[in-house]
């Protein structure tokens, strides 16, 4: 059957039409919006993961080309991800989506809608035994929250490439777009290089880890009471840096100058061996920051996964960042296995 979604007559939002209906409520602003001919999603043609490979992505990376606020790593880091994904994940490439300038499919550019299409279909029909993956490399933001649901009085938000006509995509829609809805058996990771990042998926749980490796949870659900998890499927989301710091690039001295300090750590992590637990994984992470100045490889050889498209062995990177983790429920990061 086709996937058919129509957009939220109020916030623009895409929603699942059911077969047959003339109505439907969003979930996000829970305004009706009345229907005559539903329109075809121009995802149709993406293949979604049989019961024998059921994994599925959606990556982003923007550059913001040609503008004052331009990155230089956002797409390579994309571009990185994607090939982690196929080659050490086994992802079927016909279940990943990615969005980045790069792309010649308008419905593949990373603008506010398309980015909300995207996030809806990675979670549209997920059932137990899922993993699915959302990267994004890209601006980061924070703006006045007035609903007393964040610790620090502010929401996170991404900016997707027309966020300055648009506007930002903020935590508590990606937190009802793609966390709300997870069953029980389904798997999500947020893999979320940008500043202000520490709790873009609004999740209730943060791991406060000091420089020794000692953790402890913090507790941000909100005071009304809310609950901002899943409807019990795991959630993870490893981000580039605290809510109130900045991410940084990293300057590989090559032909291709940047990617993403934080998504150089994950994947170095994870060619290297060190993220066999959500625990080494984010000291990991840590270390690669935290030593990043002056920092020497073996023998000037990037890893594997690295070297389809950077080369070199020095990084300079920028601002200090802690990469953080969020999560629904508290857990033993040192006991618990890490995978995709």
């Amino acid at each position: 059957m086709m996937l058919m979604l129509v957009n939220c007559s109020n916030c623009q939002m895409q929603l699942q039409l059911p077969s047959g209906a003339t109505s439907i409520k969003c979930a996000i602003c829970q305004a009706i919006t009345h229907l005559a001919l539903p329109q075809p999603s121009p995802y149709n043609h993406v293949t979604t993961p049989s019961a024998h490979a059921r994994r599925k992505a959606v990556i982003v990376g923007i550059s913001y080309k040609s503008s004052r606020d331009e990155l230089k790593g956002c797409i390579n880091d994309a571009k990185c991800m994607k090939y982690l994904l196929l080659n050490k994940f086994r992802f079927p490439e016909s279940s990943i989506i990615m969005l980045t300038e790069e792309e010649r499919d308008p419905y593949k550019i990373p603008t506010k809608q398309n980015m909300r299409m995207a996030l809806y279909w990675l979670v549209q029909g997920c059932q137990a035994g899922d993993s699915l993956v959302f990267h994004y490399s890209g601006h980061g933001s924070r703006q006045r929250n007035y609903n007393g649901d964040e610790v620090d009085g502010y929401d996170k938000t991404l900016c997707p490439l027309d966020h300055k006509t648009q506007g930002k995509i903020a935590d508590d829609e990606i937190n009802a777009t793609i966390v709300k809805p997870l069953p029980h058996g389904v798997k999500l990771h947020a893999i979320i290089d940008s500043c202000y990042s520490g709790t873009i998926l609004d999740l209730p749980f943060l791991c406060r880890m000091n420089r020794s490796g000692q953790y402890v949870w913090e507790d941000h659900r909100p005071r009304s009471g809310a609950w901002k998890g899943s409807n019990g499927g795991e959630v993870f989301c490893i981000s580039a840096c605290d809510d109130h710091e900045k991410s940084g690039d990293t300057s590989v001295l090559s032909k291709i100058a940047s990617t993403g300090v934080m998504t150089f750590g994950f994947i170095q992590a994870i060619e290297r061996g060190h993220a066999s637990t959500y625990g080494s994984l984010l000291g990991s992470m840590r270390n690669v920051i935290n030593t990043a100045r002056g920092y020497s490889g073996d023998g000037g050889a990037v890893t594997s996964l690295l070297a389809m498209l950077l080369t070199g062995d020095s990084l300079a990177i920028g601002p200090n960042q802690e990469p953080q983790l969020t999560t629904c429920e508290p857990f033993d990061v040192y006991a618990k296995p890490f995978s995709l």
